[in-house]
């Protein structure tokens, strides 16, 4: 068993094809591994004879240098890194890149085996996708007369949420740690993006050969997840029990009340509220009120709810709240028609990360009779209830099923991450075949 966990340790994760960049993303084929680029190795005991990154592979604390990138839940112990994390919105998660220039000590003294213009860089995914189970994260480590100049890991991270994940970078967060001078030291955010030079007396890029010169990285990533609520109630005026339908005569005044709640991890600003009201109810002029944490005290605000423009409420932080209360009237009874008529009001809010319905009904019984040999129905074509003589009744234009005009179908909400996000790139999904060890231990060798 030592001998399979041994080999399981050192197995290889090569590239089977060549990172290609565009732009911010990298987009790496499904064949691919995990490290690379595949290149000679060496021991301890016989290190190399020229600058080479993170190729030891029975190094006492890392174990195989080319496993050099692992991940963790930020407050967990440093025992737990490994090669994946499973994400949970509002949680931190900590990268450790290891980096090692493996030349041998004696090579310093006349510069062959000192590093120059050494540096780490990662690439963080924008956004883990609903039920991804392979997106990637991507460190990298080199020098400018290092062979080969680069070398890289990655490790990865899935979602099992009901939506997608954005990662955002923790600013300030980079440290870099090792028995130099610059132990301790904060890296500036471009790790993240063009990446920053290491170094073992001052940050310059600088690396001897030997262990004693190694070190390690960490940073901080947080998961962010948009999500928000929101609820339509109605109540007839002077009442106080709020629910999703309600029973009016006809001109009688109802009150509406909206909830939107940010139920994500993540703020959103410049929420906009809309109402579309139906026929035969009437908005109530100055009747629409605003309540929220800068507004404990209702607050009047102007009539545009039930426009097409509808009304901006402002900004909210994750589990936020806002009510939005108005009031309209029934129609008259000469103005319905005869019969029972239920009068479907929808509300829709919309954010930056897209917009959600929901909906209100207020059912009328009009004690005007109707017609002798008169039927309400429901007009296909414009989903509104109708009186019309029975016998002009034809099933392809009008139902006898009057829900058919008071329901609406479910929107599929709109989702998307629109803020700014600090070092985006798109991975690809992989395919691993074989599992390997990980070394638990992340301190330095001391």
């Amino acid at each position: 068993m030592s001998k399979l966990t041994s080999l399981i340790r050192r197995a290889p994760k090569r590239f089977s094809a060549v990172v290609a960049m565009v732009a911010a993303a990298i987009i790496i084929p499904t064949a691919v591994l995990a490290w690379g680029p595949d290149r000679p190795t060496f021991t301890i005991a016989h290190p190399a004879g020229y600058v080479t990154f993170n190729s030891i592979t029975d190094n006492p604390v890392q174990g195989d240098e080319r496993n050099f990138v692992q991940v963790k839940d930020a407050s967990a112990s440093n025992s737990t890194y490994s090669e994946n994390a499973s994400l949970t919105p509002g949680k931190q998660y900590t990268v450790f890149v290891y980096y090692h220039n493996n030349a041998a000590s004696n090579l310093n003294a006349s510069g062959i085996g000192v590093a120059h213009g050494a540096y780490i860089k990662a690439q963080i995914p924008a956004v883990v996708a609903k039920g991804s189970t392979g997106t990637k994260a991507v460190g990298y480590v080199g020098a400018a007369n290092a062979t080969p100049t680069e070398v890289f890991d990655d490790v990865t991270f899935s979602n099992s949420t009901a939506g997608d994940i954005a990662l955002r970078y923790v600013p300030g967060s980079a440290k870099i740690y090792n028995k130099g001078a610059t132990n301790g030291s904060t890296l500036p955010d471009s790790i993240v993006t063009t990446g920053t030079p290491l170094g073992y007396n001052a940050l310059d890029g600088t690396v001897p050969g030997c262990n004693d010169y190694a070190g390690y990285v960490t940073f901080n990533i947080t998961a962010d997840q948009s999500n928000f609520d929101l609820q339509k109630q109605v109540r007839v005026a002077g009442t106080t029990a709020w629910s999703e339908s309600v029973n009016a005569a006809p001109g009688t005044t109802v009150e509406y009340q909206l909830t939107y709640k940010n139920t994500g991890t993540t703020e959103q600003n410049n929420v906009v509220l809309k109402d579309t009201l139906p026929t035969n109810l009437s908005y109530v002029a100055g009747s629409t009120y605003l309540k929220n944490v800068s507004n404990p005290t209702p607050k009047l605000i102007n009539d545009t709810l039930t426009t097409s423009t509808g009304i901006n409420i402002g900004n909210y932080a994750p589990n936020s709240v806002a009510y939005v209360k108005f009031s309209a009237k029934v129609a008259s009874e000469t103005a319905l028609s005869c019969g029972t008529s239920t009068l479907h009001n929808v509300a829709t809010v919309e954010t930056n990360n897209g917009s959600k319905q929901d909906s209100a009904d207020v059912v009328v019984a009009n004690p005007k009779d109707c017609a002798p040999g008169t039927i309400n129905v429901c007009q296909l074509s414009t989903k509104t209830i109708v009186n019309i003589k029975e016998s002009d009744f034809d099933a392809s234009k009008y139902s006898k099923d009057l829900s058919v005009c008071t329901t609406t179908p479910p929107e599929l909400p709109r989702t998307g991450m629109s803020e700014n996000i600090v070092a985006v790139i798109g991975l690809g999904a992989i395919v691993a075949s074989v599992a390997y060890y990980i070394a638990s231990r992340r301190a330095l060798n001391q």
